[in-house]
């Protein structure tokens, strides 16, 4: 049977002054160092056999995903499938009591921390995510493609991959700025996840969507 790997590839570092969660907010590009990152994800993935790159539709995820793909010679392609998670804190401050839960208006969207309950449930991405990846698979049979996309969804889709439940604490997510989560198939079937940071020089004083320091 041939081997075929499946690359997900979080975005770099984005432009966030104000510490919004932004979610699927549309604009949000990449910062000077997010476009370093994904210089040195290009690098990573220069020598790989890629045969496709498909990216979310959001721009920070398509500025990621263009110099991947630009040693291949390929076009990057939008896939909504690859979107960003569904949050109902999108647009909001975070770290400034907007998505708090002592204030009792959001007690609502914390009643399901498995869901989750506010946003996007967690079973939904992982459905849209693994989808785009059996279709990538069977295009770049014998290869490899690249899927850039969102911290979320390819961290539930790993869990579900492994066998692990998707509920989790965010602060112990393996999917660092631009880290690549390998998905390698032989035939149809998933035979082991690999993880690389290829960006990971550049993480110190790097500042995440919520504001947080990043390690």
């Amino acid at each position: 049977m041939t081997t075929t790997t499946v690359h997900l590839v979080r975005h770099g570092e984005v432009h966030n002054p104000e510490r919004i969660l932004y979610g699927r907010l549309p604009g949000y590009r990449l910062s000077d160092r997010g476009e370093q990152m994904a210089g040195l994800v290009g690098e990573h993935l220069a020598d790989s056999d890629i045969a496709l790159v498909r990216s979310s539709p959001l721009l920070r995820a398509q500025q990621t995903a263009a110099p991947i793909a630009a040693p291949h010679g390929l076009e990057v392609l939008t896939d909504q499938r690859l979107v960003e998670s569904g949050n109902h804190f999108e647009g909001h401050r975070m770290g400034h009591g907007e998505a708090t839960l002592s204030d009792p208006r959001n007690w609502r969207w914390f009643l399901n921390p498995f869901r989750p309950s506010w946003g996007e449930p967690y079973r939904e991405q992982v459905a849209r995510v693994v989808s785009a990846v059996h279709e990538v698979r069977a295009e770049a049979e014998g290869r490899e493609a690249v899927l850039v996309l969102h911290q979320l969804p390819i961290w539930v889709t790993r869990r579900s991959a492994e066998g692990r439940p998707l509920f989790h604490d965010p602060r112990r997510r393996q999917c660092g700025l631009c880290s690549v989560t390998s998905l390698r198939f032989v035939g149809p079937h998933l035979a082991d996840v690999g993880y690389a940071e290829p960006a990971a020089a550049l993480y110190a004083g790097a500042i995440d969507a919520t504001g947080g320091k990043l390690t």
